[in-house]
């Protein structure tokens, strides 16, 4: 009887993880015509000054949201890390302007180091911004458990996920889906 009891509760952790992992998956459509005041950029990794092929793809794709006219500013987040010249929302910033936004358009949180620091920290009143609506923008299977976050700080989000991932293989989507599925449960647990 107990056997059957384990075995039944089991199956039923592992139907909830599978029913988890595969809301992560799906991810969180955009609406193409959505406008916001501003596009908050989640950081990611710098290499030395420059970033990563992740954060360049949600750089990029927060540019072509101002180059349309959805969003009125665009808000980088990220600190430095250990030895690395500039910092995520540093090296963001530059990528902008390099790319024609004015600096006048761009905000920049940079002291944080994970995604919640990256939301807390943003949050308005903190930056000298008064808030407003926002597209979240981020990898699709990053923006579920972003977009829980930024909702429960409460954020009138919406997702914008990045287009174009280097998250293209099974061989990397599967690593990277298994760790949000993790965070998201310890996010649910106790809050981080």
């Amino acid at each position: 009887m107990r056997r059957r009891w384990l075995i039944g509760l089991a199956g039923l952790v592992l139907v909830w993880l599978a029913l988890v992992l595969g809301w992560i998956w799906q991810g969180a459509d955009s609406a193409p015509d959505a406008r916001a005041d501003i596009a908050l950029v989640l950081g990611a990794a710098v290499d030395d000054d420059e970033p990563s092929p992740v954060f360049a793809a949600r750089i990029d794709h927060a540019i072509a949201l101002w180059n349309e006219g959805r969003v009125k500013r665009i808000l980088f987040t990220g600190g430095r890390a250990q030895g690395d010249r500039l910092g995520e929302a540093q090296a963001a910033r530059l990528r902008a302007v390099a790319a024609g936004v004015p600096d006048t358009a761009i905000l920049t949180e940079e002291a944080s180091r994970t995604t919640m620091e990256n939301l807390v920290f943003a949050q308005p009143g903190n930056l000298g911004h008064t808030g407003g609506s926002v597209l979240l923008v981020t990898d699709p299977l990053h923006m579920r458990r972003a977009l829980t976050m930024a909702r429960d700080l409460g954020y009138d989000a919406q997702p914008e996920p990045t287009p174009l991932t280097r998250y293209r293989s099974l061989a990397a989507k599967v690593p990277f889906a298994l760790r949000e599925l993790w965070l998201i449960h310890l996010y649910w647990l106790i809050g981080e």
